[in-house]
């Protein structure tokens, strides 16, 4: 995926499911940089010589220095029922996440309630509930230890804006490369080290369970820990279990 925006992973009549860059936006802000939207509108205006607009609509957003996966549904009905799949919490996510700091629980859940501040695009978690808060919940477990970095299996439980950003900085445990939220150093390409990893999802229109896996981006921090990840086309139990 080196210097490439996207790759697909999955591609039928009603979805495109694509593994993202770190650095591309999934839809447009005010910096006016071409987004993730853009180029796959312009992929399947390519790939299928479409004239004129093409249906395409994100089902969901991954913030702009995060990689992986990110769901497009190429029909109304298809995003329409995608939708209510994420509204209901019926999509399973996995993520990766790489810490400098070692948790004090090697598996545990974490409970907070989010503030956004809108104008400064950042979040605040909080112990108890507080006016205008929302409750996030994540489930995580370490997987081992690498060129002294922690590397996080992280399953959120809600999808809240930042949540496994402040969530896991909440314990302790900052992302690697996540200045907004305590990490000591920017990564040289302004990414973090957090990537979408798995996606389970019963298909809205075939009624067919899917299940995605994005591979790590073509970076060499990110590439060592590629023993942690087993070579599984299709990983029947991750819906119960975790990898590694």
């Amino acid at each position: 995926m080196r210097n490439k925006p996207f790759s697909v992973v999955f591609e039928d009549n009603h979805l495109l499911v694509v593994n993202k860059a770190a650095g591309i936006l999934v839809q447009g802000d005010r910096t006016g940089d071409k987004t993730l939207t853009d180029y796959c509108k312009d992929y399947i205006a390519n790939k299928y010589d479409k004239p004129g607009a093409v249906f395409l609509h994100p089902v969901h957003r991954l913030d702009r220095p995060v990689s992986g996966l990110v769901v497009f549904a190429r029909t109304s009905k298809g995003l329409e029922r995608m939708m209510e799949l994420f509204r209901k919490r019926d999509i399973h996510k996995v993520y990766w996440a790489m810490v400098k700091r070692r948790p004090k629980e090697e598996t545990g859940k974490l409970t907070h309630y989010l503030v956004k501040d809108e104008k400064k695009n950042v979040v605040t978690a909080h112990e108890k509930e507080v006016p205008g808060s929302q409750k996030a919940e994540l489930n995580y477990k370490t997987l081992g230890k690498m060129n002294d970095h922690w590397l996080l299996e992280v399953r959120p439980i809600s999808g809240r804006p930042h949540q496994i950003r402040v969530q896991l900085a909440s314990m302790g445990c900052p992302i690697r490369g996540d200045l907004k939220y305590g990490f000591h150093k920017a990564n040289a390409d302004a990414s973090i080290n957090l990537h979408a990893f798995h996606l389970v999802f019963v298909h809205p229109i075939k009624k067919e369970k899917v299940y995605l896996r994005a591979a790590l981006p073509e970076e060499p921090f990110w590439e060592q820990y590629l023993e942690f990840e087993p070579v599984r086309a299709k990983d029947q139990h991750v819906d119960n279990s975790y990898s590694g």
